[in-house]
């Protein structure tokens, strides 16, 4: 009995112009009794873009890197599902610079619009310059999808409020004709390092509408409902009290995980006192405040090449990776948000903060482990000093003055906040991180204090 022959097609690309990733392999079929190579492809390269348009995959751009010099590509490549062959395209007009790592998306006429991306070059001798790209093409064809159909480049003007420049980014096409950017990092290249700025955001780009926008979370309705009908009922039931002193209340712990805008996780811990006299506010004061609260409650912290599906309207955001410092964090949390609502995040699978910390003290751990039997009592002693004493610092943090705004918050206990985070984030953490991460610290504890 023959064996049955089987073929299997591959192509890998990354989602990061920041990285040199696989290269690709020049897909094969089976016509009977010989297996041939479709010739004609692009070459190997990674950062590359692809998407199925009709009856083709559409390829563009891309970099390859070697030991000694690197290459940036803006070709363009269509293969054919039918016949398995390729064909490289020359679209009329001025396409797109060479990059890799940018937004591809289809369009429901069959045209392909690229966005941003990534690029460098040397400007002299071990010396580049990177760039970001934020403009914008659209890639049309006049025919059924063949390969001799006409294309040609034209160039895309958005209205609206466009994403930061950024490289990393993940997309994915959402409901209601719109292509989604979540993410991303904007490095800041330094002599001889560079450091990045991570992002947690969605924008929307209507393809119908060319426009961008943001995506804002509302907040459950529900919640919102439940706390204005409670108010509703709370006024009618004090009538002309409404001014009537409240009894004080017993004092609150509000314990807190804050993750910072590069990621880093750290706990703030507040005890309360209870008011003796509540302020009165309008209820559009009071809904905005809610809004606030809702919208800070659960989110992704900010990250480069995450993975995102989405299914029935709901997109989903798996893993990804951040920086502190020279350190580096890859994540395997899982998070869904519900697109036609824009309510709320919810933590599908949630990362352990524990497990980052343990990463980078792997060294000592091993140490650890050699000494656990003769001095596991000791450890288990000093373990519960030690968090006493966090318990005892975090309980003091400078107190928010009464009508004291952020800035002026944040002006006077700057220091205290930056010694903070300075501790947490170690020795060898760069100032313009450990100031950003006291800056979040300082915002969480007001916004909690207020």
């Amino acid at each position: 009995m023959a064996k049955k022959r089987t073929c299997i097609t591959t192509c890998m690309f990354t989602t990061s112009g920041r990285t040199a990733g696989l290269k690709w392999r020049s897909p094969t079929h089976h016509q009977g009794d010989v297996l041939t190579r479709a010739s004609g492809g692009p070459s190997g390269r990674s950062g590359h873009r692809m998407v199925a348009c009709k009856r083709q995959l559409i390829i563009f751009g891309g970099f390859h890197e070697s030991a000694r010099d690197y290459i940036y590509y803006n070709d363009v490549y269509a293969f054919n599902l039918d016949a398995f062959t390729w064909n490289k395209l020359t679209p009329l007009g001025i396409g797109p610079a060479p990059r890799s790592g940018c937004q591809m998306a289809t369009t429901s006429e069959g045209s392909v619009i690229i966005y941003g991306g990534y690029s460098k070059q040397r400007i002299k001798k071990d010396v580049d310059k990177g760039t970001l790209h934020t403009d914008m093409f659209l890639l049309k064809t006049e025919g059924a999808g063949k390969e001799e159909d006409k294309w040609a480049w034209s160039r895309l003007n958005p209205s609206g409020v466009k994403p930061t420049p950024r490289s990393g980014f993940s997309v994915a096409l959402g409901p209601n004709n719109r292509s989604l950017l979540f993410g991303g990092v904007h490095d800041e290249e330094e002599e001889e390092s560079i450091e990045g700025d991570f992002f947690n955001d969605i924008y929307f780009y209507d393809i119908g509408k060319n426009r961008w926008f943001p995506g804002q979370l509302k907040g459950p309705k529900s919640e919102k409902r439940k706390r204005r009908r409670g108010r509703q009922a709370e006024a009618e039931g004090a009538g002309d009290e409404e001014m009537e002193k409240q009894p004080p209340q017993g004092p609150v712990e509000i314990v807190k995980e804050v993750v910072a805008e590069d990621g880093t996780v750290m706990t703030i811990k507040q005890v309360i006192s209870g008011p003796a006299e509540e302020k009165e506010r309008s209820e559009s004061e009071e809904e905005e405040e809610e809004d606030g609260a809702l919208g800070q409650q659960v989110e992704p912290c900010p990250r480069s090449n995450a993975m995102l599906a989405v299914k029935h309207g709901v997109l989903y955001v798996y893993g990804g990776m951040f920086e502190v410092g020279d350190r580096q964090f890859t994540l395997s949390d899982l998070y869904s948000i519900d697109l036609h609502k824009m309510e709320e995040w919810k933590v599908l699978v949630e990362m352990d903060p524990k497990a980052q910390e343990w990463l980078e003290e792997s060294e000592s751990d091993e140490e650890d482990d050699d000494m656990e039997g003769a001095e596991g009592g000791e450890e288990e002693e000093e373990s519960s000093e030690e968090e006493s004493e966090d318990e005892e610092g975090e309980e003091q943090h400078p107190s928010v003055q009464p009508d004291e705004k952020h800035a002026d918050y944040l002006s006077r206990t700057e220091q205290y906040w930056i010694k903070l985070a300075r501790s947490n984030m170690g020795p060898d953490a760069k100032e313009k991180k450990v100031v950003k991460v006291a800056h979040a610290m300082a915002k969480t504890f007001y916004e909690d204090s207020v």
